[in-house]
Order: C-alpha cells, then sequence, then structure tokens
C-alpha cells in the first residue's frame, strides 16, 4: 500500500518544505595531557616534561626531542638526578630491551638539568 502524497496549496510533489538543519554544536570533552612515568623514579608526569630516548626500527639509539619519532621509546625526567640514577641502574638499557651506547649516555646527563619538577629520585617527595 502506497499513499497519495497529502499536498497543500502551494507544494508540489509531497515536498513539505523543510530546510537543511545546520549541526549541533557538540561541545568536546577537554582532553587530558598525556602522562607518561619515568624509567628511573616512575614517576607519572605529563609527556611534555619528560625526556624520550628511542630505539629506532633499525637499532640506532636517539633522544627524540619532538616525542613523535617510530620506535620503542622510553621516558626519564629531565632531572639530572633521574637521568644519572638510570644510567647507573641500567633502567634505560632495561626499557628499550637493547644496550645504550656510551656516547648517547653521556649526551643525557649533558642534557639534563638540576632543577626538578618535583618527583626526584625516589617518586615518592
Amino acid at each position: 500500500g502506497s499513499r497519495p502524497e497529502a499536498t497543500r496549496p502551494g507544494q508540489e510533489g509531497g515536498h513539505r518544505g523543510g530546510g537543511v538543519v545546520g549541526r549541533a554544536a557538540i561541545a568536546r570533552p577537554v582532553r587530558r595531557p598525556a602522562t607518561r612515568s619515568c624509567v628511573s623514579c616512575r614517576t607519572s608526569r605529563d609527556k611534555r616534561e619528560l625526556l624520550r630516548v628511542v630505539r629506532l626500527p633499525d637499532g640506532s639509539i636517539r633522544i627524540d626531542p619532538t616525542g613523535r619519532l617510530a620506535g620503542r621509546g622510553a621516558y626519564v625526567c629531565r632531572d639530572q638526578d633521574c637521568i644519572t640514577t638510570a644510567i647507573r641502574r641500567g633502567t634505560l638499557t632495561r626499557a628499550l630491551a637493547t644496550p645504550v651506547p656510551a656516547g648517547l649516555l653521556d649526551e643525557l646527563a649533558a642534557t639534563g638539568t638540576s632543577d626538578t619538577f618535583g618527583g626526584g629520585t625516589r617518586g615518592q617527595e
């Protein structure tokens, strides 16, 4: 059963005359910043506050200032104490599942700062 289209005077072909309705404004939820934990002190921090060391697919290891290089990454606080502890305990080597070259360890040690964002080497502060 098909019904004949009901028409009013001034309407042709059963078109009801509704215009295009715009999309309702959808409020986007506020995104939380990505958090990662330091391999040395295990303190969870905003991803941008940590230094990323990455093992690239070809096996080389580099410091990743952008945080976007492809590969297996490990994060360490920019604090000199955390970097020193990560080097001494070998947590970077374990996290990257490959030995970290001595040249990169020296570069990491030079990258660290003496001021902390809070946390320290024990992560209990």
